[in-house]
């Protein structure tokens, strides 16, 4: 009965602030904006004085509340880690505890001194009287549930390597190794459905100091002398939780950094204090309070703040219906509302300290950030880093895309040092990537590709959130920091999300076709409502394209029909089109002219995951084959390529189609049969499988499209043709006159050899990145 009671209660006050939760959440934003323009008006900005600390010496502040068997256990330790300096101390600031804590401390570890408090202050409150107590100017600041390495402290102190460090954080091990690593030092924050996320994260690979979001309050050392001047711990916050955060995010809008140290190691029996002393309902409660909170005090871009508080009223309202740690509720909303006059006062000294914007703020923690900004700037004249990152697998390479890139890597580590980022599609595909190890510096293959709804209210491109996960951006920004990586090449249209605003390292995207023409090519082979479908796909990608492209140095794109295509829809980035530089084959690997040719021949080769292919070789099968074996009626056509369609599928009736399926090495099928065709009319970029071909001595006859970019007059490297009737008579002149084949194959060999050859483009292609590097790091 009393707990049907509760839950009606609970009911009826969930209603009443879901009634007056509009009136709130104004109020909440006339407030904020009110602040914020009188801070326009007569606000003034400290800017900091950075001073490097002393660092020889740590003073070890612990805040206790009714801790008594955790001290016992935890300060022994920490004395012996502590012994060999005279300068160290121990401070344990006593938060009116009643379990005998500081008689316990007084008696058995005298050396440890002791700060009594009448009342308990909560962890920040505690913590402020022990940075204010302490002597040294480096403050560790430990939980009393915290076990140290005896060698955690040097490492801490190291970190602290010039006057912008405010914080260096340990690693955190748990005491209980069976449960998983909630908190491991490693911290990130991102901004995400207007609210702040916050995580650890476990890399056994960051083996060096690296940014982080913020030191954990628990297990850090601190820049006293900043610490004081940051105001300390909000306690705004109190009880506790987020406190940390606050302050590290408020540390890296002061231009400050904050680190993580993985040699420096703790042992946490986490929440040994707060997880015994409150249930977890209130614990929950106190944590959407201050998230609430957080951003009322920092978030000062008002973009953001719309976006919260949207995204807050209408997370409360689905509170209600179920619950969720992410998403905040009408109570924690009324909670942190009580607290509103308090937030108003903490966000205007925050923006007096505040020396850069939230977006900046949130970038330089991560790692390829910081490189960018605190790091030194690349040579342009020196050996360059290069960040090579895929999307998809490159080895073996089944399709033309995959092709440019095995031969580009190749080529780039005879000159650069490579660091390879390969998204895997399926767990098996990682064995045969081991061979980018003979080459590169180091490979990462990550299996990052999310399953992503169809969303049609998303601006965003389906390929493009195919492949939009955190996990790909964290593993290159570990790359780009750990690396000092100097050219980020960024391979296809969906991987340009990861483009960043660097203002020292250059980025690269290569487009392997321009997404939103090859879109709209793709219309006339589509049914009404596929057509419908693709027209919001198109509008789609043409928005995330143009918006995208202007953020990078270079867009390396096939060819020069490519990059007149997209300057006529950008023309401000007229010369950062570039062409001749990706597209390429290694031609000496392709015999010329090779073996006698098997007569009346035709071979096709192409993925067939690539819808390109699958429509070119239905409309030669139906409209250009049935002409061509009426004349010659021996005629066989070999279609090769990864993940054929059903032979029916490609509506032949004359029965002369072969599906070898995949074959690993397709030289012996370019050498060996006499007509090479290309009859492909969607699609954008350059067809490898022509480059093979011409560099083969196999005559071809192609579209127009499909020989796009490579042959623009008809005869000159091969036939060109309009219709399917002109297709095949071209096919069939072949046949019938093979000498006229040899010529247009030697034109092709000496046209792929002069233009098309991996060595000499990559050669152009260092050549760029050493222009863009020159061009973003100009010394006077």
């Amino acid at each position: 009965m009393n707990s049907a009671l509760r839950n009606f209660g609970l009911a009826l006050r969930s209603l009443a602030l879901l009634v007056v939760s509009p009136v709130l959440m104004v109020a909440i934003a006339l407030a904020l904006a009110a602040a914020d323009l009188l801070f326009l008006l007569v606000g003034r900005r400290k800017r900091p004085v950075d001073i490097k600390p002393d660092s020889s010496a740590a003073s070890v502040v612990i805040p206790n509340w009714n801790g008594r068997d955790l001290l016992a256990k935890y300060i022994p330790p920490l004395i012996e880690a502590l012994a060999g300096n005279p300068d160290n101390e121990i401070v344990v600031v006593d938060n009116g505890s009643e379990d005998g804590s500081a008689e316990f401390l007084l008696e058995n570890f005298p050396a440890v001194k002791v700060v009594r408090l009448e009342k308990n202050l909560g962890f920040g409150g505690g913590s402020n009287v022990g940075f204010r107590e302490a002597r040294n100017q480096i403050v560790v600041l430990l939980n009393s549930d915290m076990r140290v390495d005896r060698g955690f402290l040097a490492p801490l102190l190291a970190g602290f390597t010039d006057e912008k460090v405010f914080a260096v954080s340990c690693q955190i091990f748990l005491s209980d190794p069976e449960k998983r690593r909630e908190e491991t030092g490693l911290t990130e924050g991102w901004w995400e459905d207007g609210s702040l996320r916050v995580s650890h994260r476990d890399d056994p690979l960051v083996d060096r100091l690296y940014p982080c979001f913020y030191g954990g309050g628990g297990s850090c050392a601190f820049d006293r002398r900043k610490f004081l001047e940051l105001g300390g711990f909000d306690e705004l916050l109190a009880p506790f939780y987020l406190e940390d955060t606050d302050i590290g995010y408020l540390a890296w809008k002061r231009g400050w950094k904050v680190l993580y140290e993985p040699a420096s190691k703790v042992w946490h029996e986490h929440r040994g204090t707060i997880g015994r002393k409150f249930s977890a309902d209130y614990i929950d409660s106190v944590l959407k309070k201050n998230f609430l909170l957080f951003v009322w005090k920092n978030i000062h871009a008002w973009r953001m703040v719309a976006e919260h508080l949207v995204f807050s009223w209408t997370g409360a309202v689905f509170s209600l219906l179920a619950k969720s740690p992410e998403r905040t509720t009408f109570a924690g909303i009324w909670r942190a509302f009580t607290l509103l006059t308090g937030a108003l006062a903490s966000r205007w000294r925050a923006r007096s300290l505040a020396v850069i914007g939230d977006t900046e703020a949130f970038r330089r923690p991560q790692g390829g950030y910081f490189r960018d900004r605190f790091l030194p700037p690349p040579d342009p004249r020196g050996r360059l880093r290069v960040a090579f990152a895929s999307p998809y697998p490159i080895c073996p390479p089944v399709h033309g895309g995959g092709f440019f890139m095995h031969g580009t890597i190749v080529e780039l580590a005879k000159c650069c040092e490579v660091h390879a980022l390969v998204n895997m599609e399926y767990e098996y595909q990682r064995e045969a990537h081991h061979e980018l190890e003979q080459f590169c510096a180091t490979v990462a293959l990550p299996y990052c590709q999310p399953y992503a709804p169809p969303e049609p209210a998303s601006t965003l491109p389906f390929a493009v959130r195919e492949f939009r996960e955190r996990e790909m951006a964290y593993l290159l920004n570990r790359i780009i920091y750990l690396n000092q990586i100097d050219v980020v090449q960024l391979e296809y249209t969906v991987f340009g999300q990861y483009a960043g605003d660097y203002r020292r390292v250059a980025v690269m995207l290569f487009e392997h076709d321009v997404s939103f023409q090859a879109i709209s090519r793709g219309f006339r082979f589509m049914r009404p409502l596929e057509r419908f479908k693709a027209s919001w796909e198109y509008l789609r990608m043409l928005r995330y394209e143009l918006r995208v492209l202007p953020k990078v140095d270079v867009v390396q794109v096939c060819t020069r029909e490519n990059r007149l295509y997209l300057e006529s829809f950008l023309p401000g980035m007229h010369g950062r089109v570039q062409e001749g530089l990706r597209a390429g084959i290694d031609a000496r690997q392709y015999k010329y002219p090779g073996p006698p040719r098997q007569p009346y021949t035709l071979l096709f080769l192409g993925n067939f995951r690539h819808l390109p292919n699958v429509t070119a070789m239905q409309w030669f099968c139906r409209e250009s084959l049935p002409r061509i074996v009426e004349r010659y009626p021996q005629t066989r056509v070999i279609v090769a390529g990864a993940d054929p369609p059903p032979l029916h599928a490609f509506g032949d009736r004359t029965g002369v189609l072969e599906l070898p399926g995949y074959v690993p090495d397709v030289r012996p099928l370019l050498m060996g049969n006499a007509v090479f065709i290309c009859p492909v009319r969607s699609g954008s970029g350059v067809r490898v499988k022509l480059l093979e071909a011409f560099a083969s001595g196999i005559p071809v006859v192609s579209t127009y499209i499909g020989a796009e970019g490579l042959a623009r007059k008809d005869g000159e490297f091969c036939f060109l043709a309009r219709d399917p009737v002109e297709f095949a008579d071209r096919v069939i002149e072949l046949f019938a006159n093979p000498a006229k084949g040899e010529e247009l194959a030697r034109c092709a060999r000496e046209e792929v050899m002069a233009n098309w050859d991996m060595h000499a483009i990559t050669g152009k292609l260092v050549d760029s990145y050493r222009e863009a590097l020159e061009k973003k790091n100009i010394r006077p």
